[in-house]
């Protein structure tokens, strides 16, 4: 299922009956601007609040006013300063305001409930204290996507029996002695579930990208690379030693004419023609909810002989009827995609990234990559959790409980989408993203909404600078398989309430899509 139309995705199509059925014709990405006038007000707060912070600033250097701002120290005066003057008056005088809504330790499973550690602040931020008090809480914030993150049941089982069969560590390397069975196991089941010839694990999904990019290429090379890629993707570049131009976001006609325009000329860090080309896209971005544009990039690919680079950290499991990621929803090849990452973390409620593709490229990354030599492996109840959660995702378990987790978020991830734009929320993303961007650009109104939303006992993630633009500050939104439309309902009544407490209908208000 998939392909396009006119410019356009054709979704899944519709669910109905437990089936998916007729198709949705969707815009490839909704970014829709506010009314002229907002971003004014919103440059007119975030000028207010920097003046106030740097006169504070001024004031505590020069005695007026103490607080616990960290002072120099004497002894580094000879040395390069760590940070900025900027975000250090960016963080101690108004990041430090909202610490009470963010960074919350939760003390349970992260599920569609979690129970959240109490905690209050008696310095103004400074510090936050525990009241030995948890309150529980619908999560809005964990990326629990198909809803495998549970303390029991056949994945937890499945990984408390590895930890008897093989303990929790392996005690080296992919290169030495960590090279375990295990790790051959969920090697094999990750190729087979993306449909590849070979995939290789790793521990950390950060790692991930930033090990395994500078194996790929070299300052012979060219990247380029959307925008808003992670910031794995952008150490992964940096550390490459490449030559890296940035495209528009999900704009393959960008990238195509800065491909073209680099191919004309020679690489400015050796004078010679590029050695290989690597295109680096994500399969759905974290912080807007598009879905990637894929087959306009695998045409651009063809056409260049370029290498194509697809990070599925927030697509894996998360898209496609069977949850295979952006490649299934699309209904591309994945052998069209060169190396296809992901995470384990998200989706399958584990830990890890992995690495798909051609078993030359994988033998490759297995032989050069920094992560296979230096960095430890995955712990076996770990890839326990991965391998059944696959499992189920493909039928093997011999259940439909898989199709019907997949049907699931998506009947969700509409639903909440389309109510959330008829209450007159401004939203972006595309339609089947379970990743949800709900727009209040102020950063005082961000932090704001999530104390109200708190208070109606749902947890949700309030998100500013630096993950996103000064002026963009946004609530986001992950939903997961295992909400119910009787969450979401209630959690859209209290939206409504707080949305207009705090003045935050930034959008249209859509009756019908």
């Amino acid at each position: 299922m998939g392909g396009t139309q006119n410019g356009k995705a054709v979704a899944n199509g519709r669910v109905k009956n437990g089936k998916i059925t007729e198709k949705d014709t969707i815009p490839l990405e909704e970014c829709p601007k506010p009314a002229f006038y907002v971003f004014w007000l919103v440059q007119l707060n975030i000028t207010m609040m920097l003046l106030g912070a740097m006169v504070a600033t001024l004031f505590d250097k020069w005695g007026i006013v103490k607080t616990k701002r960290a002072k120099g120290d004497p002894r580094m005066e000879d040395f390069a300063p760590l940070g900025n003057s900027f975000d250090a008056t960016y963080t101690d005088h108004i990041y430090r305001q909202s610490t009470d809504v963010v960074n919350r330790p939760i003390s349970g499973v992260p599920g569609a409930i979690v129970r959240l550690k109490d905690r209050y602040s008696d310095d103004h931020g400074w510090t936050q204290k525990y009241s030995g008090s948890e309150t529980e809480v619908i999560n809005l914030g964990s990326y629990n996507y198909l809803g495998f993150s549970h303390r029991s049941g056949v994945c937890a089982d499945a990984a408390a029996a590895q930890i008897d069969k093989y303990g929790i560590n392996c005690g080296g390397s992919r290169q030495e002695c960590g090279n375990h069975l295990s790790h051959k196991s969920v090697d094999r089941t990750i190729a087979e579930y993306l449909r590849v010839e070979d995939a290789v694990v790793f521990p950390m999904g950060f790692a991930t990208n930033s090990m395994n990019i500078p194996a790929l290429v070299d300052k012979g090379s060219l990247i380029l690379s959307d925008r808003l890629n992670h910031a794995s993707l952008v150490t992964g570049c940096r550390l490459s030693g490449a030559h890296t131009l940035v495209f528009r976001h999900n704009n393959a006609k960008d990238c195509e004419r800065k491909l073209r325009d680099a191919l004309s000329g020679v690489s400015p860090k050796t004078g010679q023609k590029y050695n290989k080309v690597l295109i680096i896209i994500e399969g759905i971005y974290s912080m807007e909810g598009t879905i990637v544009d894929l087959p306009s990039f695998i045409a651009i690919k063809k056409k260049y002989n370029c290498y194509l680079f697809l990070d599925e950290a927030h697509s894996i499991g998360a898209v496609g009827p069977s949850g295979r990621g952006v490649a299934e929803y699309w209904g591309c090849d994945s052998k069209d995609i060169d190396i296809m990452m992901g995470t384990l973390t998200k989706s399958f409620a584990s830990a890890g990234g992995y690495m798909g593709g051609a078993k030359k490229t994988i033998d490759h990354i297995r032989r050069y990559s920094a992560g296979t030599c230096y960095g430890v492996t995955m712990s076996p109840p770990l890839i326990a959790q991965v391998e059944k959660a696959v499992q189920i995702m493909c039928g093997q378990d011999g259940t439909d409980i898989g199709h019907q987790k997949a049907i699931q978020l998506l009947e969700n991830s509409r639903y909440f989408r389309k109510e959330l734009r008829k209450r007159g929320f401004l939203v972006y993303g595309n339609n089947d993203s379970p990743v949800v961007p709900l727009m209040t650009f102020y950063i005082t109104k961000v932090v704001e909404f999530s104390r109200r939303m708190l208070k109606h006992n749902i947890g949700i993630v309030a998100v500013g600078y630096p993950a996103t633009p000064l002026l963009e500050a946004r609530v986001r939104f992950c939903l997961s398989a295992d909400h119910t439309k009787e969450h979401l309902d209630y959690i859209l009544e209290a939206l409504e309430q707080v949305g207009a407490e705090t003045n935050t209908f930034y959008g249209k208000k859509i009756t019908d899509e």
